[in-house]
């Protein structure tokens, strides 16, 4: 048993009258001993629920993503003129709608606008369908590439995806304490705002809850983070919706500036795009990008023109969309996608030799 674990265990558990919040050393020591299982899983499990109900802080958050620097490997930095585009997704997937990310990372890549993704395999407590099962039915087996081949491929197509269980099985080996608490603790805020990329880089945060983004910015503040954007996706994702204002937070050195996008405006507007089968989203992403039009070839327009606009890809959001609409019917979408899987053959091949 971690007596160190214990009394800090002893301040977040305390209850809601005597529970106190963790320094941000604290909170780093705190993680540190549960990745490492030195905590028992006793004391882990404890923990989640505890800081779970106290409500951690953007300084306890800090902590937390200090420990994950120290103990998981990042991406080292590519050569790019654009900071590489950190996209984080809850873990736990999409159980309502349809994910975009995969094709709009694609696209993304495809207009000079290097991407990173990060996730794991299906995940409590939604189950929801993971990031990495859409890679693979596009033909793309991030699971099968070291770290280091990412960073070659990333260099090469400007695409990469960190696997959890493969990349970072430190944080991999926490998740079966989520199934266990059958709640999400802390963890799977941080997954929406942990960087595996080491370069500059610009980080896009999503989520749910409007409290979320406020433990963002202090987090964010206290460790230097000054490139980064907000959005309050579909599921707490980054996809932008469609049946609603997309609520945006942009923020550049010292400024924090408020978008709120109306698809109306820009006659992106419609019904969300229900989560089908793995094998028939398959399909619609495929047909997207031979430009055949669809409702998903819209969703993708529009998320990509804004984040074509806010890489600084593009001058306007209207030219953003015209460039992606212009990727898509162009095929070279199709021809990105078919790079990545090449260049991942390839590395597999030098390891198989």
């Amino acid at each position: 048993m971690s007596y160190e674990f214990r009394e800090l265990l002893k301040k977040v558990g305390s209850g809601p009258h005597t529970s106190e919040n963790l320094t941000r050393q604290e909170s780093e020591t705190a993680t540190r001993l549960m990745l490492l299982q030195e905590a028992t899983p006793a004391q882990i499990g404890a923990f989640m629920i505890s800081h779970r109900i106290k409500r951690p802080t953007g300084e306890e958050l800090a902590g937390m993503l200090d420990a994950y620097d120290a103990l998981g490997k990042k991406l080292p930095p590519i050569a790019s003129k654009i900071p590489v585009m950190v996209m984080c997704n809850p873990y736990d997937g999409r159980s309502r709608t349809a994910p975009l990310s995969p094709l709009v990372a694609i696209v993304l890549a495809a207009a000079g606008v290097p991407v990173v993704l990060h996730g794991g395999d299906r995940m409590p407590t939604k189950a929801g369908v993971p990031l990495i099962e859409l890679w693979d039915g596009l033909g793309v087996n991030w699971k099968t590439v070291s770290l280091e081949q990412i960073h070659a491929i990333l260099q090469q197509t400007g695409l990469g995806f960190v696997y959890l269980p493969h990349h970072f099985p430190l944080a991999q080996g926490l998740v079966e304490y989520r199934e266990q608490i059958g709640k999400r603790p802390p963890f799977s805020t941080l997954e929406l705002m942990w960087n595996p990329y080491a370069g500059e880089s610009h980080l896009i945060c999503g989520y749910v809850h409007p409290p979320t983004e406020g433990m963002f910015r202090d987090a964010f503040a206290l460790r230097g983070t000054t490139l980064f954007t907000t959005v309050k996706g579909l599921e707490g994702s980054c996809d932008l919706p469609r049946d609603r204002t997309a609520i945006i937070g942009m923020a550049a050195g010292e400024k924090f500036d408020r978008l709120t996008l109306v698809p109306r405006d820009y006659g992106f507007a419609a019904k969300e795009l229900p989560l089908v089968s793995n094998e028939d989203l398959i399909d619609q992403m495929r047909a997207a990008m031979r430009g055949e039009p669809s409702e998903l070839m819209q969703a993708t327009i529009w998320n990509c023109g804004f984040y074509l606009w806010r890489a600084g890809a593009c001058t306007s959001l209207e030219s953003g969309f015209s460039q992606a609409q212009a990727i898509l019917e162009l095929g070279q979408a199709e021809r990105k996608l078919q790079q990545v899987i090449h260049a991942i053959e390839a590395c597999c091949s030098v390891l198989s030799n």
